[in-house]
């Protein structure tokens, strides 16, 4: 009689060989020849597909029920709760079952009839079996394998592209489907939605999984089967797997990378000129694609519709982005991958980025500069006679394109068909200006049209210039001033000026030029701002007493 094993319950036996011929055929099963001098192999299931079949010195585990010809059973594995695991053809069974093993497949059920020369003859067993006794055995053989085996690996799925392979001390993150070999499912890291994360090669994995890791891609689907003594052994794990059982393994490996790892830049696209790269302490523009090695997206810049802003090299980053960001040119795309130790570690974030994980950006600098740049002018035109400079204080008329360091447009004077007029504070011609953020819009922008922090670009073009007045000026005579001033005001001979006679002196002077009024401003509140300044008691008239110059008098800016 077979010894006892080990495995999990299976469904009850066929219906036994002494139901009469209808009975047989109602079971859906074809009544076996009666041959009683070599056994009778009658396959009731059959698998699809049959990877491996049983040979001499093969080991098998497999359930059975025993029963004679009236259909009384004898012995079973179900009723033992184990499965039969034994060698087959090393004369550890009966010869009949030696001879009927051969040849099954795992999931395979076949009913098998012995004649008692190849069973237990006239001795019979006991008060088991009885003399010359025929039996019948239904057989469902779950594993199969040899001691030469080793590992297996079946790759179904590899990603177009395989940068780099799991080699030994790797550290993965993969996860898997783990089943016997008649596929019973004894474990899955995906009903516990995290992956299983370990070093390969240092004796963390059983040896088997150790094995079959070796050279997989990030993305990679392969099958790895492994014999028991690569994977539990003989006493199995205590729980789901029993002893002496091979092993399959579902494995996607999602993730790898080794603690020697640093920063690596790929996919390089640098914009010709590149008239600056990054250095630590820059101040940087960016917008980017955060995803982990397998391609999960986790983070996207693009999808906030606004760009990521940051000292570069001061901690204020993750350490593999901050080393990733400097010697970067303005416009360029590269891809930076990180590998934990220089990311979020073992823990990650805690929902989107796991513990363990490398982080790959996909970045694009939209802009830097640093806290001393100065505005940088470019001289793109100058006419050959060009005696006459701006300085400060002078009125300007120019046009301008305005946009930020990628090229995006901001503004542009053409388009209103005028020139923007102002009183300048520097000189200029036709110039391109780099303006950094503090001499421009600073961190919070112009909503809707600069961004914060953003380096500004003006390509202009002057188109007029009038000189401004002196320093702390805004009028000036541009000729001897009239010794009777007070009295050619005062138009109606009253003794005092009012605002409007005031106002129509001072116009009529400029319009005969002589005298000039700061450019740029509007005249009327220069003219309303040197009235009241004479206007001592502030009664809204001057009197002859109240009226006074400019040389006579410098805290005002009046005649």
């Amino acid at each position: 009689v077979p010894c006892v094993g080990q495995g999990p319950p299976l469904p009850p036996p066929f219906i036994p060989t002494q139901l009469s011929l209808p009975g047989l055929l109602r079971a859906g099963l074809r009544a076996p020849p009666l041959i009683t001098d070599d056994i009778v192999i009658e396959k009731t299931f059959v698998p699809e597909q049959c990877g491996r079949a049983v040979k001499v010195g093969d080991y098998v585990r497999y359930h059975y029920n025993g029963m004679f010809p009236d259909g009384k059973k004898f012995d079973s594995s179900y009723d033992r709760g184990s499965t039969y695991n034994v060698y087959v053809g090393k004369k550890q069974l009966i010869e009949g079952m030696d001879r009927a093993l051969v040849g099954m497949c795992v999931n395979e059920r076949r009913l098998v009839t012995i004649p008692p020369q190849l069973a237990y003859g006239k001795e019979g067993y006991g008060d088991v079996i009885p003399s010359d006794a025929i039996l019948n055995f239904d057989v469902l053989l779950l594993d199969v394998w040899n001691p030469d085996d080793g590992v297996q690996s079946e790759t179904y799925y590899t990603p177009e592209n395989c940068s780099r392979k799991v080699e030994v001390s790797d550290y993965v993150r993969y996860h898997y489907n783990g089943t016997l070999l008649d596929g019973t499912l004894f474990d899955s890291s995906h009903t516990r939605l995290r992956t299983y994360d370990t070093y390969v090669g240092i004796g963390w994995l059983i040896a088997g999984m150790d094995q079959g890791l070796l050279g997989m891609c990030v993305g990679e689907r392969r099958i790895i089967t492994m014999p028991p003594s690569l994977g539990y052994g003989s006493n199995g794990d205590g729980n789901d797997i029993p002893g002496q059982a091979s092993l399959v393994f579902d494995v996607v490996l999602l993730d790898l990378h080794n603690p020697k790892d640093g920063v690596t830049i790929t996919n390089q696209d640098i914009p010709q000129p590149c008239l600056r790269k990054s250095i630590s302490g820059d101040f940087i523009r960016y917008h980017y694609n955060g995803s982990l090695l397998d391609g999960t997206l986790f983070d996207s810049s693009y999808s906030r519709n606004r760009t990521y802003d940051t000292y570069v090299g001061k901690g204020s980053l993750i350490g593999g982005m901050d080393e990733g960001l400097i010697g970067v040119c303005i416009g360029e795309r590269r891809r930076i991958t990180i590998p934990p130790h220089l990311g979020y570690g073992e823990e990650g974030t805690g929902t989107k980025i796991p513990g363990s994980a490398v982080l790959v950006f996909d970045i694009h600098i939209i802009d830097f500069h640093n806290p001393s740049d100065t505005v940088v002018i470019i001289t793109n035109y100058k006419p050959e006679v060009c005696e006459t400079l701006a300085k400060k204080g002078d009125f300007v008329k120019y046009h301008y394109n305005a946009s930020l360091m990628d090229g995006s447009f901001i503004d542009s004077t053409y388009n209103y068909g005028k020139t923007y007029n102002i009183v300048l504070g520097a000189n200029q011609v036709r110039r391109h200006l780099v303006i950094p953020p503090h001499l421009g819009y600073g961190e919070r922008g112009v909503d809707g049209e600069v961004p914060a922090s953003a380096v500004l670009v003006f390509d202009i073009e002057m188109i007029e210039m009038e000189a401004g007045l002196p320093d702390g000026y805004m009028f000036i005579w541009n000729e001897e001033v009239s010794a009777d001033l007070f009295t050619e005001m005062d138009a109606d001979k009253d003794l005092q000026v009012l605002a409007s006679e005031f106002s129509d002196y001072i116009l009529r002077q400029v319009n005969e030029g002589k005298g000039r009024l700061a450019p740029g401003f509007n005249a009327n509140l220069i003219i309303e701002n040197m009235f009241s300044n004479q206007d001592r008691n502030g009664d809204g008239k001057i009197t002859e007493e109240e009226f006074k110059l400019k040389a006579d008098e410098t805290p005002h800016d009046e005649l």
